[in-house]
């Protein structure tokens, strides 16, 4: 059966909308030859005696707009906390006595197909059920393992050995520049990019490995204290500058040389915990979609 449109105007009109936006924006942005605006001459200023970076634009994110990023930083916690709602599993209906064997007729009399299911929605049954574990004693581990000829769909959980030897060399690499991001704060980086790396290295891994060998790490039970700590951790540097230099987000430890890791101070800090806090939201949003089981929409 052919799915039918959406609202294809309404899809149209906001693209092209978003388009002319993006457009005036980009022609709008000020030139290598034109004059510094006052934020940029300010932050330069302020950059290296006041918080001890020689980087303006990491002064600019953790230092003088700092309460703005700290805003971004629980919008996004937001975020995720509605996407773990949305993609939470269906809670099992035992309010009453038989209410389940109804409910489980109730589905089976709408979901009731028009035929017999072809060959095609067989097919997906059967990778569905070997998605949610069912067969997996019978699932090969890695597509190696799959005799040359076998008929399709593709079983195994893992990828080839030349996908697993490519992702071994590459997520570290990816490791390394994230925290590299997050840890040199006299260079262009900080948190949000070192935290959208580390998503990267996790769905790397995922796609490679498969969900079995990274679920472990990357379950709920565990992702979710680490984030809640880092947004408490960002929620407390604003306070511990509110009240013991008088500004939310002011600068309350001491001032390392220039062009080291621990100079900027609260800055520095500040950017290290957004990473924690951004790293693992992402990491809950997306693998939180990833398992999704239910369609909402319905």
């Amino acid at each position: 059966m052919k799915e039918r449109n959406h609202r294809p105007a309404v899809g149209w009109v906001c693209t092209l909308a978003t388009a002319a936006v993006l457009a005036v924006v980009v022609f709008s942005l000020p030139r290598g030859t034109g004059p510094l605006p006052a934020i940029a001459r300010y932050a330069m200023q302020v950059a290296l005696p006041r918080w001890g970076t020689t980087e303006p634009v990491s002064e600019i994110v953790y230092g003088t707009r700092g309460f703005d990023t700290f805003g971004e930083t629980f919008l996004l916690l937001a975020a995720v906390v509605g996407v773990a709602i949305v993609a939470r599993s269906r809670e099992a209906r035992r309010g009453f006595i038989g209410e389940e064997v109804a409910g489980r007729r109730e589905e089976a009399a709408v979901d009731k197909p028009d035929g017999p299911p072809s060959r095609d929605e067989r097919v997906a049954e059967r990778a569905e059920e070997q998605e949610r574990g069912d067969e997996s004693e019978t699932a090969p581990d890695t597509p190696d393992r799959t005799p040359i000829g076998a008929p399709g769909p593709e079983t195994a959980e893992a990828m080839t050995v030349v996908v697993r030897a490519s992702v071994r060399f590459a997520a570290p690499i990816l490791t390394i520049a994230g925290l590299y991001l997050v840890a040199v704060g006299y260079s262009p980086g900080g948190g949000f990019p070192a935290g959208a790396a580390m998503l990267g290295v996790a769905l790397l891994a995922y796609v490679s490995l498969g969900y079995r060998r990274v679920e472990p790490v990357l379950r709920p039970d565990v992702v979710e204290p680490i984030e809640l700590a880092g947004a408490l951790a960002i929620a407390g540097l604003g306070l511990a500058g509110l009240l013991l230099a008088g500004s939310f987000l002011a600068n309350i430890l001491p001032l390392a040389a220039p062009e080291t890791i621990l100079s900027g101070g609260t800055m520095q800090a500040f950017s290290v915990v957004e990473f924690v806090e951004v790293a693992t939201g992402l990491i809950i949003a997306v693998f939180g979609l990833l398992g999704m089981r239910d369609e909402w929409c319905r």
